[in-house]
Formats: structure tokens, sequence, C-alpha cells
């Protein structure tokens, strides 16, 4: 439980702001220092994402995607542009979206929205979204606002969309990170926190050839 380590939510919240306005706005600053894995991370995600997007009576549309905790758009450039007709970024940082305008190139018109919010504060508009990704930034949300934040995603879903997380798991409870105000949660946590959001995982699998130093990471997909 984020109860138990976050002792000053207001804090936890501006600390993490006040983190990330001080990262280059780079591959390797999204990646905190792990631009090298970039690739392995996109393929394998990509190989994940195409399982919903195979033919069949309930394939998940490719209209518009939203990346959530969006960064300069590495994912948006290089997994969702590519599968999607537009797509939506939203990201706490200011100096990150503005960076992607750039970084994005000429696929970046394809971008409609760049919402300048934290996640705790957002609200996917109903019934917009094929795919909501959301990657390496539930750490940043305690459980309630995690919680509630994904039963507004499942307002965001068209039909026959999903919600996917990708992030680092922790070996068991809930670690708390003090260099940039996040936490790292057990796999039992996120499941416990999906349910209570009122969603059926329809997916689960583990990052493999990630360097052995770092976090186990998982993908999951709901909705």
């Amino acid at each position: 439980m984020t109860s138990e380590v976050v002792e000053d939510e207001m804090a936890f919240y501006s600390k993490a702001e006040k983190y990330w306005k001080d990262v280059p706005p780079t591959v390797d600053g999204m990646l905190g220092g792990y631009g090298h894995i970039s690739s392995i991370d996109i393929n394998s995600s990509k190989k994940f994402l195409h399982k919903f997007l195979r033919d069949g009576p309930h394939r998940t549309g490719t209209t518009c995607a939203l990346d959530c905790g969006a960064g300069i758009g590495r994912i948006t450039k290089r997994l969702l542009l590519p599968l999607f007709k537009a797509v939506d970024m939203v990201d706490v940082t200011e100096d990150f979206l503005t960076k992607a305008r750039t970084y994005l190139g000429e696929e970046g018109r394809r971008v409609r929205n760049y919402f300048c919010c934290g996640l705790q504060d957002f609200s996917p508009e109903p019934n917009s979204y094929d795919v909501i990704w959301i990657q390496w930034v539930i750490g940043h949300l305690t459980d309630d606002h995690l919680a509630d934040f994904l039963k507004r995603c499942k307002v965001g879903l068209r039909p026959n969309g999903i919600i996917v997380i990708k992030d680092n798991m922790a070996q068991e409870g809930v670690v708390m990170d003090d260099v940039d105000s996040s936490v790292c949660r057990d796999l039992d946590v996120v499941r416990t926190i999906v349910r209570r959001a009122g969603l059926i995982l329809l997916a689960e699998e583990r990052q493999e050839n990630f360097p052995d130093e770092i976090y186990h990471v998982y993908t999951f997909a709901m909705r």
C-alpha cells in the first residue's frame, strides 16, 4: 500500500514534478540513463499490442491512442504513431511536450493534443481511445489515485479498446524511491488495484532481455 510509504501526498507529487523538470529531454533522460534498451522495449511492446490489433470479431481498433506519461514522445514516435491514425500525449512536464514537437518529426502532425497534466488530475475524453498506453509512470500515483485514474481510463475506451500498463515490479510489497519520488509495487498489489478499478486483466507478460540489475518489467492489458 502506498499509504504505508507515502507520508505526505502533496510532497510526493511536487517532489516528482521537480525531479523531472531537471531531467534532460532526451531518450536517455526518459529512460534514466538506459536509452540503449529503448529498441528492445519498443519491439516487445509491438508484439504484445499486435495480439489485440489482429483480425477478429473483437479486434482493437487503430483510430486513436493515448500515451500517458509520454515524456518527449519516445513511445508515441516508435510504437503508437506507426500503428494508430492519431495519438494524444499527456505528461506533467511542459518542457518534454515542447521537445516532443520537434522530436516527433513529420509524423508528429498526427498528434492531436499535448496535454500538460499529472495523471492524478487527468480525465481521458469518454469513448475516445482504442488503446491507452501507461508506461513507467504508475509509480508516480498513489494507490487511490491510480485506481481512480484507471476507472476514468475505462470510460475513455472505444469499443474493444484496451488499457495497457507496462512498468517495473518489485519483488515484494511497495518500495519507495526517494530520488524521483515514486513507488514500485509488486505484481499482487498492481493486480489488486486493477481489480479495484473494475477492470479485467486480458494478458500479462514479463519483459525479456532487459539488464539484470533493473527491476523486472511486466506488461498488462485490461479493459
